[in-house]
């Protein structure tokens, strides 16, 4: 999943320090998310995007080729 933290940072004028503080996690972790090392949770998602202001899916792009749900399963309501 990329994401677009490292520019709206740079945008808002933050530091790395600042998002953390504001989304409640350790400065390692905005860190990693930037570098693309790490997928957030739902919860850490969300909190990031409101600090900018702006919906999830502007703030993280998330490519379907990346992820194989299932393995082959099918998971359609019979």
């Amino acid at each position: 999943m990329n994401n677009r933290i490292k520019e709206l940072r740079a945008r808002g004028n933050l530091t790395q320090l600042d998002l953390a503080e504001l989304t409640g996690v350790r400065r390692e972790t905005i860190v990693f998310l930037e570098k693309g090392k790490y997928n957030p949770s739902l919860k850490l998602a969300y909190e990031i995007s409101k600090v900018f202001k702006l919906n999830i899916q502007e703030v993280f792009i998330f490519d379907r080729k990346e992820y194989k749900v299932g393995a082959g399963r099918d998971f359609s309501v019979k």
